[in-house]
């Protein structure tokens, strides 16, 4: 288990929780009102904690699924990527996808999920050519329907 310092900005506000022993994800909640407007009303939602996400990790902010079933909210940049290095307040970009209802979002509504990872950092070496796959190049619908 790692360990995530947390500075609540928000004291009347829950610390992120997870809803069942052994979830991916905890979740975040709104610190703002907000209303989103049908066919791609957005707006950028605070959570009223700000973290100190440990070198070698990072924070996946993710779409809740009850959010985008029922009423066809999701993230908009999901995931949403949290460096171990930012320091302000989480947010979270929400976007509306219903063609003709707004949204609202209220004070204290769970409206996304953080998943904290373990990441590694990456050298990149330039080679003339790759190992070859049973893929290939095949790209987009490469497996079919």
């Amino acid at each position: 288990m790692v360990e995530i310092q947390l500075v609540r900005l928000d004291m009347d506000l829950p610390v992120p929780s997870y809803a069942r022993l052994g979830d991916a994800g905890c979740d975040l909640v709104a610190r703002a009102d907000a209303v989103l407007a049908p066919a791609g009303g957005r707006a950028v939602i605070p959570t009223g904690i700000a973290l100190n996400i440990p070198e070698g990790h990072a924070g996946l902010v993710l779409p809740r699924s009850g959010l985008a079933a029922r009423h066809g909210v999701s993230c908009l940049n999901a995931p949403g990527l949290i460096d171990p290095g930012y320091r302000g307040e989480v947010a979270v970009i929400l976007v509306n996808t219903d063609p003709s209802t707004p949204y609202k979002v209220c004070r204290g509504d769970r409206v996304a999920q953080l998943v904290i990872c373990r990441v590694e950092e990456a050298r990149f070496v330039a080679v003339e050519s790759l190992e070859t796959s049973e893929r290939g190049e095949g790209g987009f619908g490469h497996s079919g329907r």
